[in-house]
């Protein structure tokens, strides 16, 4: 089982950016797809972005696209999520998220070991 642990969430103006990271334990990191999701008190979980096991395909939510970047270090066994132009609606808690499924998932069901989550701000 993947451990997942996250960081760089905060507090953030609009238009500003913010990396977050997450360091996952060393085994089986590599054939894992990684996956960032949101979440918002009373309302689902949201998919952002995945990444697939190589690093070489990415996945985003329309929401997000051209503005956040996925990006994985295997060396150093860490995801990152970079987020620039943030926005209000940006404001969540966000959960690093692995999954044994190849390719890119995109389906919370499809991972199976979360981290904590690390709580983005985005004030106006």
């Amino acid at each position: 089982q993947v451990q997942l642990v996250e960081s760089g969430g905060g507090l953030v103006q609009a238009g500003g950016s913010l990396r977050l990271s997450c360091a996952a334990s060393a085994r089986t990191f590599g054939s894992y797809a990684m996956g960032w999701f949101r979440q918002v008190p009373g309302k689902e979980r949201e998919f952002v972005a995945t990444i697939n096991w190589s690093g070489g395909s990415t996945r985003y939510a329309d929401s997000v696209k051209g503005r956040f970047t996925i990006s994985r270090d295997k060396a150093k066994n860490m995801v990152y999520l970079q987020m620039n132009s943030l926005k209000p609606e940006d404001t969540a808690v966000y959960y690093c998220a692995a999954s044994p499924i190849g390719g890119v998932p995109a389906i919370g069901r499809n991972f199976n070991a979360w981290g904590q989550g690390t709580q983005v701000t985005v004030s106006s």
